[in-house]
């Protein structure tokens, strides 16, 4: 597939997974802004297209490994994945971070008071993220698992249109959260003489957020426009 700057980055992120490196490193939204073509996104964020487009050449030419193309893979073998790989690192990752902060933000935040600021927006990233799993697991991934097997699929919500809906919208509350978690930690840049606690809080906030980029991807640029085709397919 040839990238140009009218592809879409989720487009890219799906074909081209190693490209997902680049993405982060340029700052370009991949996730909840997959929808946007290339050009655009370094245009608003200051970049030349084609210096990304060249990074991603090189990428490709020095044969890196693509990884699973998860646009051919079925909606049972992406919850799976989407449920052993991500759902699991979020919620442990989360439960890790948290008394790490407490301790972090406790002990540097008169010194470094922007830390009581990220502890308020980690503390309401953990709050959103738990019934945000929750509802996925319970209501709309029985209901795709159901439908990708061809059993009657029974939801309370008419139209799978409508929690996917939802699920992007609160993708969209995360991914301003980590941005602003970003923002305030100077790119979890580490103040002169940090301890092992600091370095390791920063380390793991920098983790969640690749990660959680990772898996918004591939629910809002994958999962999702697959559901909608294979319900429509099936109506």
């Amino acid at each position: 597939m040839e990238f140009t700057a009218r592809t879409p980055l989720g487009e890219i992120a799906s074909a081209f997974p190693p490209s997902m490196r680049i993405f982060e490193a340029h700052g370009l939204d991949y996730c909840c802004g997959g929808h946007r073509e290339l050009g655009e996104a370094c245009t608003a964020s200051g970049l030349a297209p084609e210096k990304v487009l060249e990074d991603l050449e090189v990428l490709r030419n020095a044969g890196t490994a693509a990884g699973p193309d998860w646009r051919e893979a079925s909606l049972t073998r992406l919850i799976e994945h989407l449920l052993a790989t991500h759902h699991e690192f979020t919620r442990t990752e989360l439960a890790r971070l948290m008394p790490l902060m407490t301790k972090v933000a406790g002990v540097h935040g008169e010194r470094h008071p922007e830390l009581m600021l990220i502890r308020t927006y980690f503390i309401e990233l953990a709050n959103d993220l738990g019934p945000h799993l929750m509802k996925e697991e319970q209501v709309l991934f029985p209901y795709l698992l159901a439908l990708d097997a061809g059993r009657p699929a029974a939801g309370c919500f008419g139209t799978v249109a409508n929690p996917i809906h939802a699920m992007e919208h609160e993708h969209d509350a995360v991914g301003e959260l980590l941005h602003r978690i970003r923002d305030l930690s100077m790119d979890f840049a580490l103040p002169e003489g940090a301890c092992g606690s600091y370095r390791s809080l920063f380390m793991g906030l920098a983790d969640l957020e690749a990660d959680l980029h990772q898996h918004i991807h591939l629910e809002n640029n994958v999962l999702f426009p697959k559901a909608l085709e294979l319900e429509t397919a099936k109506a």
